[in-house]
């Protein structure tokens, strides 16, 4: 969506303070299931869970953010573009989705859940681009007001990932001076109740959408003309070898980045850290995200696109290595796994998404942000879905794989010669040294790929003449 028209207010104080609730709420109605969801879906039916496999997971939260990363350019871009104030378009696109995310929480059959999964995305992911156009919209200098307004978006995620585990998760709840202030007792049911995540967040955003409606600025059609497939010409930009390659990489960044939140939640509970405590431990990623998006500037300036954006995929290779080393060891080294979150994202897909913009001529910059993010967005958590299949048994047992295929057999045995992997003979177990070090590799390759073959050739293309039109 671009180009929403209001009237400029004299002052946007007022705008602010709504504005900044308006990206609390829109970042606390998704980060208050998707650390804990995995563990829910994965867990046994005897344990309280829905016993999907890890492909199964895969496939719902690969799927269902493509789904609405995909449809998000017409929903937002086209529909409230030409039809709708945007706060409407926000607040009819939260009651359904909030209506969506209730109903999830009672079905326990994977094709069902998996296409409530996508029409969930399909009204929830456009939101994403609506908020940020009715900032733009409504704030007199967005430039520099739009960061400070977009960070209580992440303040929401932590806030609402940390206190559903350590309030609602947790029994015998009591105040410490240590953060996150909440200590108590893991209830025996929690695999069970973690599925209210998804009650709390419907909740939250049917009352979000109340708030839309009443409370947003009024913020207008701007009668856009373009075609709803205008977006599909910036594609044009890959034969420029910068965005060739960083699109590449950023397709393999992305498919590590979704296995991120599928694989971290159960994998911590598995090293021995409480199911309540979960979404208080990974929210350490989101907020060193806050500092490192707060220096991204400082550190392009001096260091340039290709290395920013190199240091954003060691950061995933170290991350995910740290991880397994924290498998066998000290299981107080995963933090230092999830505090890099921060450093990925913004060195990484900040930097990415801020090159595309510097590389696309003038008039294209929205269809090449469109057309970018569903790459990353929509292709490749996708392919994250095959993945996170595969990457079931490249961790599984000697019994489990063994008749898997030739690539599988010789990567384990990669793994075992070069890393040093022990697998499981019998059984169900997973190996998670393995997983955490074949998403490692990625990263690294994603790096080399990026520090020998990217180049800053945005100048060039952004002089270009396509008939990129928004």
């Amino acid at each position: 969506m671009s180009n929403a028209s209001v009237a400029q207010p004299t002052s946007d104080g007022g705008p602010k303070i709504r504005l900044g609730i308006m990206m609390f709420l829109q970042y606390a109605v998704w980060g208050i299931w998707l650390p804990v969801l995995a563990i829910y879906l994965m867990a046994t039916p005897d344990d309280g869970g829905l016993g999907f496999t890890g492909a199964d997971v895969g496939w719902i939260l690969g799927v269902a953010a493509a789904s609405g990363a995909i449809t998000a350019p017409f929903i937002a871009g086209q529909i409230a573009d030409r039809f709708l104030n945007a706060e409407i378009a926000l607040g009819l696109l939260l009651l359904a989705g909030g209506v969506i995310n209730v109903g999830l929480a009672y079905v326990t059959d994977f094709l069902p859940f998996m296409l409530l999964s996508v029409a969930y995305s399909i009204c929830y992911m456009p939101t994403i681009a609506l908020t940020n156009s009715i900032c733009f919209a409504n704030l007199s200098d967005p430039d520099t007001s739009f960061p400070r307004v977009r960070i209580w978006g992440t303040v929401g995620w932590i806030v609402s990932s940390t206190l559903f585990g350590l309030l609602y998760l947790n029994t015998n709840v009591t105040l410490t001076w240590m953060p996150w202030f909440f200590q108590g007792d893991p209830k025996p049911n929690a695999n069970a109740l973690i599925a209210n995540a998804l009650v709390f967040s419907g909740v939250i955003s049917i009352l979000y959408g109340f708030f839309a409606f009443v409370l947003l600025p009024r913020t207008r059609p701007s009668k856009s003309t373009s075609h709803p497939l205008a977006f599909l010409e910036a594609f044009g930009l890959l034969r420029y070898r910068g965005v060739l390659v960083l699109t590449i990489a950023s397709l393999a960044i992305s498919m590590i980045h979704n296995v991120y939140f599928v694989r971290t939640g159960p994998w911590l509970e598995s090293i021995g850290f409480p199911k309540g405590d979960i979404g208080a431990v990974m929210s350490v990623g989101q907020i060193v995200e806050i500092f490192v998006l707060g220096v991204l500037g400082w550190f392009l300036k001096r260091l340039g696109f290709r290395l920013v954006i190199t240091l954003g995929a060691i950061a995933y290779f170290l991350r995910f290595a740290d991880f397994a080393w924290a498998t066998d060891g000290d299981k107080n080294l995963a933090f230092i796994g999830i505090a890099l979150h921060g450093f990925c994202f913004a060195f990484f897909f900040a930097a990415a998404f801020m090159f595309i913009d510097r590389a696309a001529p003038k008039g294209a910059r929205h269809s090449a942000q469109t057309a970018f993010g569903i790459a990353i967005l929509g292709i490749g958590p996708i392919l994250s879905g095959f993945l996170n299949g595969w990457l079931d048994v490249v961790g599984g047992s000697r019994e489990a794989v063994a008749n898997a295929g030739g690539i599988t057999t010789w990567w384990r045995g990669i793994l075992t010669d070069w890393v040093g992997i022990t697998f499981p003979e019998t059984g169900t177990g997973t190996s998670y040294p393995a997983i955490w070090w074949t998403l490692a590799i990625v990263g690294a390759l994603a790096a080399v790929l990026v520090i020998v073959a990217f180049t800053d050739d945005s100048a060039k293309s952004s002089a270009s003449d396509d008939p990129v039109s928004e």
